[in-house]
């Protein structure tokens, strides 16, 4: 099949790059040329694991391109997907104009059928406004169709070659039949393709992200609730988490979420229902919890210096919100950085991909380690807030030699409490006991 993505971030290029990695052709639409320069000399433009070797095998055997140019892009297309960006405004609504400003130019130049498909997370009834954006100019038949992406980063190209499920949402017999034709490469295993109307697709994204948004804060809520009580939250998670009705996923605390799907879709939805009358009080207060736990060990922290951070110097390890990606936005360790330079304190930082992106968005207000026992070198203590793998077994003899205080505050709860215990660290976590 002959497929058009148009968008090349996170979700235009995993999307493009796994559809030519079944066999189809496909071609990458994006305006800016300086990306489409690189992604054609096979110079990758994100990180996720397993990417690069799909997206060089496919560059090299001809099945995936790139062009700034849209009507050149779709004019052999079947299918077009919209992967665009669709940014929260001030009221927390996602911003549709990327989305309708290219629909407009669709309708301009479509000179026969064409299957055009919202990738992008967008709120309820907005295939009803690209429909009406490129109707305004179209002189041919096409179909609009709601398809979003359900991608984990870190693992997006298992989770797309290899899907839960499919939602597809369309009332075009037409359509219908050329996405399951589309979508049978990736579900021969019998997971199911699921269509259904176009607004309950939509939805379905936004209530699939925002539920496990308020799974992640419920937890952090227990973690806190155990701090005071003196109960152990890794007890308590396997606890429930062996319940199959609730399940052993996302039930990990921590320093709250972050990226760019959880909060932006739970803001988005919080808006929508807003809109029509409704007052989703239990999305406001997810997050609500998830803003205060961002910033859940700086009391601690602060207690621990006397309340005074000016002249301290901090060893942080990750940036970026999760492990396996180079992605920062609404990171946790942005608000760390913000509230102890803000404190006069400084900080020295290492990640095994975000550092690019990080000294992109704040320069030089804290330093970039060459790894993460260079990070160290004179840190009052040392913070964590990403759990990456290689910080899960680090080696503590360095980490003691380097630091002035034998102190850790982890944002993550990725050391065993005993051997932290004998190895005679101060170390807070999160819903767990501090160990003195």
């Amino acid at each position: 099949m002959k497929i058009a993505v148009v968008g090349t971030g996170y979700v235009g290029l995993v999307t493009g790059t796994c559809f030519a990695e079944t066999g189809n052709n496909v071609t990458c639409v994006d305006i800016d040329s300086n990306k489409v320069n690189k992604l054609k000399n096979g110079e990758i433009t994100i990180y996720e694991p397993g990417l690069e070797k799909l997206f060089l095998r496919n560059l090299k055997e001809e099945r995936l391109y790139f062009t700034t140019d849209l009507a050149a892009g779709v004019k052999d297309a079947e299918v077009i997907f919209l992967a665009l960006p669709t940014p929260p405004g001030e009221d927390g609504s996602a911003d549709l104009k990327y989305v309708l400003g290219v629909a407009e130019d669709l309708g301009k130049i479509l000179t026969d059928y064409k299957v055009i498909i919202d990738k992008s997370t967008v709120p309820v009834g907005t295939a009803e406004k690209v429909h009406a954006a490129v109707a305004k100019n179209a002189k041919t038949s096409f179909d609009v169709v709601s398809n979003p992406e359900f991608l984990r980063e870190g693992v997006a190209v298992e989770d797309f070659m290899k899907p839960d499920r499919v939602v597809i949402g369309t009332s075009s017999e037409r359509a219908k039949k050329l996405m399951g034709d589309l979508y049978a490469p990736f579900v021969r295993q019998g997971n199911p393709v699921i269509f259904m109307d176009e607004r309950s697709a939509e939805l379905t994204k936004y209530a699939a992200n925002s539920f496990l948004a308020a799974k992640i804060s419920f937890m952090n809520e227990i973690a806190r609730l155990c701090e005071k009580l003196g109960a152990d939250v890794d007890m308590v998670r396997r606890g429930i988490g062996s319940d199959d009705r609730i399940g052993k996923r996302f039930l990990f605390p921590g320093i709250g979420y972050g990226g760019s799907c959880f909060p932006k879709d739970v803001q988005a939805l919080v808006r929508s229902s807003a809109e029509v009358g409704y007052d989703f009080e239990i999305l406001n207060a997810v997050m609500k919890v998830n803003e205060d736990q961002k910033l859940h060990l700086m009391p601690g922290i602060k207690k621990y210096f006397n309340n005074d951070l000016k002249g301290k110097h901090f060893a942080l390890w990750g940036l970026a919100f999760k492990p396996n990606t180079d992605d920062i936005r609404e990171a946790p360790a942005l608000y760390m950085i913000e509230e102890l330079t803000k404190a006069g304190a400084t900080v020295s930082s290492f990640d095994p991909e975000a550092m690019k992106n990080v000294k992109a968005m704040i320069g030089d207000k804290i330093e970039y380690a060459e790894n993460q026992y260079a990070a160290l070198k004179n840190a009052d203590a040392l913070i964590i807030a990403t759990e990456w793998n290689e910080f899960r077994t680090p080696d503590f003899s360095k980490i003691i030699t380097s630091l002035k205080n034998k102190a850790i505050f982890d944002g993550r709860n990725l050391f065993d409490l005993g051997m932290i215990r004998d190895l005679g660290f101060h170390y807070e976590s999160v819903g767990r006991a501090t160990i003195n």
